[in-house]
């Protein structure tokens, strides 16, 4: 039970975290983002690639909580769950600052993605030794 807890807080941190690394990068690398980002006047590309980090995110947050409680099968929904629930009061204050699609892109896919990441760990997991550390032969 512990360590189930500590996979859904280990998660969620993740998601802050690695959003915060990826919105600095998005700052530095996109011409005019970090102009637009105080009065949310993003371009189409800048929805985007705020989609895309994002979706990055949540897969990222499934991963670290499946590694934290690899047993824990219903960790990955709860992040997921929970990260909606943090974000639907936010979107739907922002909602006219966006279009639709842009808020049904971000919030519809949270759950789903950040239990793919749990998934894909899983599945790493159940790999034979030799494949997960790079020493199985083609032969």
């Amino acid at each position: 039970m512990k360590r189930t807890i500590l996979a859904v807080i280990a998660g969620l941190v993740a998601w802050a975290l690695v959003v915060s690394l990826l919105d600095r990068g998005l700052r530095m690398g996109l011409p005019g983002y970090a102009e637009a980002e105080p009065t949310m006047s993003f371009s189409f590309a800048m929805m985007v690639s705020r989609l895309a980090m994002a979706a990055v995110t949540s897969v990222v947050a499934g991963m670290v909580a499946a590694l934290v409680a690899p047993g824990a099968r219903y960790v990955p929904v709860v992040v997921g769950a929970l990260t909606l629930a943090m974000f639907l009061p936010v979107h739907v204050s922002l909602w006219k600052l966006f279009p639709a699609w842009y808020h049904l892109s971000f919030l519809v896919p949270i759950v789903p993605l950040v239990m793919i990441g749990a998934l894909l760990v899983n599945a790493w997991r159940r790999r034979p030794a030799a494949i997960r550390n790079g020493t199985a032969s083609l032969s």
